[in-house]
């Protein structure tokens, strides 16, 4: 049975909710050359939103061609260059003679070999003298603007998982090396994004990194809950005689707290027990079922934990404000006020906490009622 909720893949067309104004603004940036950065915390829906922006330019200019490229693997820079070069070919070749031709043409000095896959030939892999394009690898950074010259088109770089580039042996070094080629670029354009937003945040937000300043910065919002509740209320009532009514609607997206994964999710779980009409007390069966699917992975992440981390978030979740304040150093056993701010860069660095100014709060809310009800038991 095809359930009318997806998480944890793309969504798009009927499945993209709301977001018209980033996708329109999104949009806009592929359509004039404008560098973007997309920056939100992790399964809020980045990658959804870049798909769909790129699907509204497709249909309104062919000569614009997208790039989509994952560096979820990528740890060195050998397989930087390597995906970067082999999604080029790709993007720019309509048939293998074409493909075959670009890569002469444009990595000749490398000495390129294509192995295709006999049962696809869109599959390949390319082969190149690495440890020269480690030592200059200005051919490839430069491949797409050269291509996207000749065959008078405009590229466009999706880069997800871009904060992985820190990773590498040199990363302050490679990240001067690429902004120094790609500022130079006037037919390609870069949309860079990732799911560890503290890490993404000081490669582009630092005066001292490379790539600040180096194109137009969205921090991704939440989706608002006026705005999911119509689309809930629509996809149960399009899915054939189910039906949630406004109010279940609006508890589902509030134990959700509008975040796109789990909303998604706690829909499906609310559909699937939902004979005819979701009650609220199905939509709190599915709240359940979801906190429970998640236990044994939420018990494993508080155990990686030291005991003043989990020391600190439970005193969070019961209301103390004041951290670094005696009372609450002793009450909770938090150390010193200097711990008290080691903690905070662990917790937020293990991506459990998000700091904005004085507003603290957890990334995962499922993670917090979690804590609340089964491990804490506050509730």
């Amino acid at each position: 049975m095809e359930t009318p909720f997806i998480f944890g893949r793309i969504a798009s067309g009927k499945n993209f909710t709301d977001r018209e104004q980033e996708a329109q603004h999104l949009a806009g940036n592929f359509k004039a050359g404008v560098n973007t950065i997309l920056i939100s915390p992790r399964r809020w829906g980045k990658s959804s939103l870049v798909q769909q922006a790129a699907g509204l330019v497709t249909q309104q200019d062919k000569k614009i061609k997208f790039c989509f490229i994952d560096l979820y693997n990528v740890r060195t820079e050998q397989q930087f260059y390597q995906i970067l070069a082999q999604e080029i070919l790709r993007a720019s070749s309509g048939k293998w003679a074409d493909l075959m031709d670009n890569a002469k043409k444009f990595l000749g000095r490398f000495i390129p070999n294509l192995s295709f896959n006999p049962g696809n030939q869109s599959d390949f892999t390319l082969s190149l003298d690495w440890k020269e394009v480690t030592r200059q690898p200005d051919d490839i950074l430069n491949m797409a603007e050269h291509i996207a010259k000749s065959k008078k088109i405009k590229f466009v770089f999706c880069i997800d998982e871009f904060q992985n580039i820190k990773t590498f042996e040199s990363p302050l070094a490679f990240q001067k090396k690429l902004r120094s080629h790609w500022q130079k670029h006037q037919n390609v354009s870069y949309c860079l994004y990732g799911s560890k937003r503290n890490m993404m945040m000081e490669v582009f937000t630092s005066s001292e990194m490379p790539f600040y300043k180096f194109g137009d910065l969205m921090f991704l919002q939440k989706i608002r809950s006026e705005d999911w509740v119509p689309f809930l209320i629509k996809r149960f009532s399009g899915s054939g005689k189910k039906v949630i009514k406004e109010k279940e609607a609006k508890l589902l997206v509030s134990l959700a707290e509008c975040h796109p994964y789990y909303v998604q999710q706690l829909a499906q779980q609310a559909w699937l027990r939902t004979p005819k009409i979701c009650s609220e007390e199905i939509v709190l069966s599915a709240y359940d079922g979801v906190l429970l699917q998640l236990s044994l992975l939420f018990q494993n992440v508080t155990d990686s934990l030291t005991a003043t981390q989990v020391n600190f978030l439970n005193a969070m979740l019961k209301g103390v404000e004041q951290f670094s304040a005696k009372q609450a150093l002793n009450d909770y056993d938090l150390g010193t006020s200097a711990n008290v701010l080691r903690i905070k860069d662990a917790l937020v660095n293990k991506e459990i906490l998000d700091i904005n100014g004085n507003q603290i709060e957890f990334l995962d809310p499922m993670y917090k009622h979690w804590l609340q009800k089964y491990y804490f038991k506050i509730l």
